[in-house]
């Protein structure tokens, strides 16, 4: 999970000053983790009325950002090229390594959460930074090739095996889990999962690619807004005339029928999502593009979303005319702030939404918890830097690298 460019991408030297940081990546990040803490916080919806407002905007588009960072973060550590094989290509392999373990340990400390309440990302999130390993010595091209056919066939390879596999528990991944069946355990988090690590590598090699990319320019920040819009809007387009032009709800309904699905389930999956992979009773429910549905369309359609809003607030940080400045600073260096130091911040809340602390109603306590994740942000940026749980997850990747470049 790219919870933060310094923390989470592998970096082992000091971070750029405050000038020559990119403020665009880090507001985006922190737009992502209001985004989830509102997923967590807030009413989603039910059948009758629908998902609510904030669901529908912020349901699986917010985990995906977070995904797309965690590749740009890498790509920004690896300096922003392919990394050829030997001492460097072992050096960053150890501390891809170290940061992965270290980021899948805190979301099995996590694992107490109750997943009615936060389905805990960090431990997919770990297993997605092993799985950037090989991806790092591809080439610019291998690259886009390999993120296009993930998306394309992977949830196209991922039906039949789920029918083979042990139904999902979709708990969250806990330190007994992993010690009392540690395969079950790896495969939910590889495939059947809440966030299967496999189909959501998509996301992985497109902040890869776009690391690679220019971002300091205005030209790039536009294509990026364009483009990225343009691909969100194609997928869900094409996703929509396959469901409801072409008849694809009305097989959706007939395949869901005869595998013991009610009408009521059917049309929950279609508006809210599934969890983690759609039903295997029809080829038809790879259509969808539901949050949190790992079709081709869903991939394809987050994916356009977070490159879309990071070409969006690169571009809202280039803006340099002084009637605008001051207001946009005011909104960006928050957001940045906040999104610097996400693994704290995200952990943070994890803790405070299943403690006795929170007793507000869901508005409100949405409100507290952003509030004072970009106050305590804003002071400790400024006064220490980097996050207390970046800082340490930052000094393991560090050493894991400098003990590999040593002993070659």
């Amino acid at each position: 999970m790219n919870l933060d460019e310094t923390t989470l991408s592998g970096r082992s030297h000091p971070a750029q000053p405050k000038a020559r940081r990119l403020r665009g990546v880090d507001a985006t990040r922190g737009i992502a983790l209001i985004g989830m803490m509102g997923v967590h916080a807030l009413y989603t919806g039910d059948l009758d009325e629908g998902p609510a407002l904030w669901y529908s905007v912020a349901g699986g588009r917010a985990a995906a950002t977070f995904a797309v960072l965690a590749g740009l973060g890498i790509a920004f550590s690896t300096g922003r090229r392919r990394i050829e094989p030997g001492v460097r290509g072992w050096a960053t392999a150890a501390s891809l390594t170290a940061r992965a373990l270290a980021i899948a340990f805190i979301g099995l400390a996590l694992g107490f959460s109750d997943p009615d309440i936060a389905d805990v990302i960090l431990t997919y999130y770990g297993v997605l930074f092993l799985l950037a390993i090989p991806l790092v010595f591809l080439s610019t091209r291998a690259l886009a090739v390999t993120g296009v056919a993930i998306a394309l066939l992977m949830p196209v390879v991922s039906m039949p095996l789920r029918v083979l596999l042990p139904a999902p528990r979709l708990e969250n991944p806990t330190f007994a889990w992993l010690f009392s069946d540690p395969l079950g355990l790896l495969v939910e988090i590889l495939l059947t999962g809440v966030y299967p690590v496999l189909p959501w590598t998509t996301y992985l090699c497109a902040g890869l690619l776009l690391g690679r990319l220019r971002l300091s320019t205005v030209r790039t920040a536009w294509r990026l807004l364009v483009g990225g819009t343009a691909l969100a809007v194609g997928a869900w387009l094409v996703s929509w005339l396959l469901l409801r032009p072409l008849g694809g709800l009305e097989k959706i309904a007939e395949a869901g029928e005869a595998a013991g699905m009610s009408s009521g389930a059917v049309d929950y999956v279609i508006d809210f999502g599934p969890t983690g992979n759609p039903p295997t009773s029809s080829w038809w429910w790879l259509a969808l593009s539901s949050q949190h549905s790992a079709t081709p369309f869903d991939l394809l359609h987050t994916t356009g979303v977070a490159v879309g809003l990071l070409g969006l607030m690169l571009l809202l940080a280039h803006v340099s005319n002084p009637n605008y400045r001051l207001a946009l600073d005011a909104f960006i260096e928050p957001l940045a702030a906040a999104g610097s130091m996400t693994l704290t911040l995200y952990s943070a809340h994890v803790v405070f939404m299943n403690s006795p602390l929170d007793v507000f109603d869901e508005e409100l306590s949405l409100a507290i918890q952003v509030l004072v994740s970009v106050f305590f942000a804003l002071l400790w940026r400024h006064h220490v830097g980097r996050g207390p749980l970046e800082s340490g997850v930052t000094w393991l990747s560090t050493k894991a690298r400098t003990a590999v470049e040593r002993r070659a």
